[in-house]
């Protein structure tokens, strides 16, 4: 088995401020401590190193250095593989974005839940529910209260 993470659940367990913090760093503490496959799309970890050291969006942004720390720690574990776009990306994109009406902000999740489909990835946690547009996707929140 496998599954990705969104990179709302990233900042959330980076986000020390956040109310989330606690339960999404939990989650990743015992999601890195299984043998399941952790598949971390390059899409989310850029948008991880992005948005986590933006001080438009974090009271207190982690630096470049801290965030780039983050990102290369969770990528050196053994069962951690880092998947990106395949060969025919865009015609799967078209196929998936054509199933759930995207466009505007929906892009970036049709995107993400392209490459997810090509690299055989079907669970996706992430507290976005637009994710659930996308009917191969078994989508779980790690952090619902």
């Amino acid at each position: 088995m496998s599954f990705a993470v969104d990179v709302n659940v990233l900042l959330a367990a980076a986000n020390e401020d956040g109310e989330r913090h606690l339960a999404a760093r939990a989650f990743l503490d015992q999601r890195v401590e299984s043998r399941e496959i952790f598949c971390l799309p390059w899409l989310v970890a850029m948008s991880f190193l992005r948005i986590a050291t933006d001080a438009r969006i974090f009271r207190a942004p982690l630096s470049p250095a801290e965030a780039l720390r983050n990102l290369a720690a969770l990528c050196a574990l053994p069962q951690v593989q880092m998947v990106s776009e395949r060969e025919g990306f865009l015609t799967a994109y078209s196929e998936v974005a054509a199933t759930a009406a995207t466009r505007g902000r929906l892009v970036p999740d049709a995107h993400l839940a392209t490459i997810l489909l090509q690299n055989g990835i079907r669970t996706l946690y992430t507290s976005d529910a637009d994710f659930r547009r996308f009917r191969f996707l078994v989508v779980r929140d790690p952090v619902a209260s």
